[in-house]
């Protein structure tokens, strides 16, 4: 439904389990590629970008809801958004530049999540009680982890081992670090203190916000995308949050739509060869500005909207909200029959 056929919104059923695919047949999209690697490699998009969607509303929400949800929001929300960006359909065709998933993965996923979080209300004590993380030295140990695998994502959407890979893997290295610096930079002023949980926030805003760019912008391009989207991002998670009033757990929105957003925008801009970057052919920059925020604009509403009504059929269904008394216990032990530690 994504990459099978032609179509303005899915494609079709011509590739249904995989039918006429063999160890010898290209991709019809890279060209370059076997086709069991290009659906192997395509299978990890879709994968992240739901699970990326469960952090903004972790600790409180049914798991039969989540299963319901994602089968839903996965079918008719990330498949047509894969297909119109990158399957030939309306916002490729129309122009739209997204190199690795800022549209597909990012805002896509970052705007379901905001939808969830509101729709589920905030956990209990959020405003009152202290709900830190429990582990700061898993998430650098996370955010560590996926960085590394982030090369994968972007140097491998060249769908070749060629310069363009070079260039998106240079450019993951530089907009990540930069959107680091600039995040803690902008943590010690406004706060006092640097931390390494700003460290690892900034360079998850980095990826995020190079993700639609690695291959398309130069170098300095992308150390200019991290440095503002580090301090953006930390605005995202701190003074956006608040003025939406919504407890997204993880900073979902905050940083990888805010991130999303800013990368897919910024794309249009720095791509510009003037500006070091690879353009695309008949490039104008206000045009292709133009072109990358409508795409934002279509993967908002189109998310927006088919996360409310998934979300409310799994109401219907088996109810969103887990109890008070077994979100207090803690879902690893009411829904899961587990704990992560032992004492």
């Amino acid at each position: 439904l994504a990459f099978g056929g032609e179509g303005k919104f899915f494609a079709n059923f011509d590739k249904l389990f995989l039918i006429g695919i063999t160890p010898d047949t290209l991709s019809s999209m890279l060209k370059t590629i076997p086709e069991y690697v290009f659906v192997a490699f395509q299978s990890t998009f879709a994968a992240i970008t739901v699970a990326l969607i469960v952090g903004a509303f972790a600790e409180r929400i049914k798991f039969a809801a989540v299963i319901i949800f994602s089968v839903l929001w996965f079918t008719f929300s990330y498949i047509p958004m894969a297909h119109m960006v990158w399957g030939g359909g309306l916002l490729g065709a129309d122009g739209a530049l997204d190199f690795a998933g800022g549209t597909v993965v990012h805002i896509n996923a970052a705007v379901a999540g905001l939808v969830g979080a509101y729709m589920l209300g905030k956990r209990i004590g959020f405003g009152k009680e202290a709900l830190p993380p429990h582990s700061l030295t898993l998430t650098m140990v996370g955010a560590s982890l996926l960085w590394v695998g982030w090369f994968g994502f972007n140097a491998g959407s060249a769908g070749a081992a060629n310069g363009i890979a070079g260039l998106a893997f240079i450019n993951t290295i530089l907009a990540t670090g930069a959107a680091a610096i600039a995040w803690i930079t902008a943590e010690a002023l406004h706060r006092g203190k640097a931390s390494m949980l700003g460290a690892a926030s900034g360079a998850v805003a980095g990826l995020v916000t190079i993700t639609p760019a690695a291959g398309f912008v130069g170098p300095m391009g992308s150390i200019v995308m991290g440095i503002i989207a580090g301090p953006l991002c930390l605005w995202g998670v701190s003074g956006l949050k608040r003025l939406l009033k919504v407890d997204d757990v993880c900073d979902v929105f905050g940083v990888h739509g805010v991130g999303g957003i800013l990368g897919a925008i910024l794309t249009g801009v720095f791509c510009a060869k003037g500006l070091g970057g690879i353009e695309p052919e008949g490039y104008n920059m206000a045009h292709q500005v133009w072109v990358q925020v409508e795409s934002v604009l279509v993967t908002i509403v189109w998310s927006g909207v088919v996360s409310f009504v998934a979300y409310k059929i799994a109401d219907l269904t088996v109810g969103l909200r887990v109890s008070e008394e077994s979100e207090r216990q803690g879902l690893d032990i009411t829904s899961h029959g587990e704990v992560a530690y032992t004492r």
